[in-house]
């Protein structure tokens, strides 16, 4: 999430040959590298669908990236709840032993 306390910046990047001023208060590194990953995974969509227009490629890329972020919310969520599994069978290991002694 940016942090809005930052005085916003424009950072110009290159995405499937068209340039866009982003204005934000991420590190323009950040940006870049956001947009680079955009670029090439539009590039990716194109070579393999030679005669697609640039606003269905865009729109496949945004989905593809939209499945990304899915899974990867996903993971996320298993693996906390694999966690918070694992900590409540350790903590019931530890009752039991404390309450033993």
């Amino acid at each position: 999430m940016p942090d809005l306390t930052n005085t916003a910046q424009v950072v110009k990047v290159n995405i499937f040959g068209e340039e866009y001023s982003i204005r934000g208060t991420d590190d323009p590194e950040y940006i870049q590298s956001v947009a680079d990953y955009l670029n090439k995974t539009m590039r990716v969509i194109a070579s393999k669908n030679k005669n697609m227009p640039p606003i269905r490629i865009a729109v496949l890329a945004a989905l593809n990236l939209a499945g990304e972020l899915f899974d990867e919310k996903k993971n996320k969520d298993t693996d906390l709840s694999e966690m918070k599994s694992r900590a409540e069978t350790i903590l019931g290991m530890l009752d039991e032993r404390l309450s033993i002694d």
